[in-house]
């Protein structure tokens, strides 16, 4: 764990490398995501361009370890999503292997998204999943 006064990325945000890149999203979303690391390595941004279920949705995912001022850092890496039609999402990354989990609001809730790496890490499929059944297939294919 990073202190206040040693701040370094944690290893489970620096995992999220893996994501670094332009994407081509099709299934349920279809459009493209891009991810970057922000200077100094603490956070990612994604940056969204999708269509879904007939809307255009545009936006921006902050993704972290949370380190509220004056605090450790936070074992959880988390984020914030800010879209084009007014949302805030929370969600929580968890990435074990190949398997990525993206928790909708909080870790081990009933809206997550699973998805699995392929060899070549060009690949990342899975699928979203909402209480009482619903979701969709979502693919991302490494541009």
């Amino acid at each position: 764990m990073t202190t206040f006064d040693d701040p370094r990325p944690t290893d489970d945000l620096k995992a999220l490398d893996r994501l670094v890149g332009t994407w081509t999203v099709t299934g349920g979303a279809e459009g493209s995501v891009r991810y970057e690391w922000m200077p100094g390595g603490f956070f990612l941004l994604q940056h969204v361009d999708l269509l879904q279920e007939g809307r255009k949705v545009t936006g921006m995912e902050v993704i972290g370890n949370p380190r509220p001022f004056g605090e450790p850092t936070g074992p959880d890496v988390v984020s914030r999503f800010y879209d084009s039609l007014g949302n805030t999402l929370d969600y929580v990354y968890e990435l074990t292997g190949d398997l990525l989990t993206i928790w909708g609001g909080v870790k081990g809730g009933p809206a997550y998204f699973q998805g699995t790496f392929d060899a070549a890490g060009s690949t990342l499929a899975g699928a979203w999943s909402y209480p009482g059944g619903g979701g969709y297939a979502s693919t991302m294919t490494r541009v």
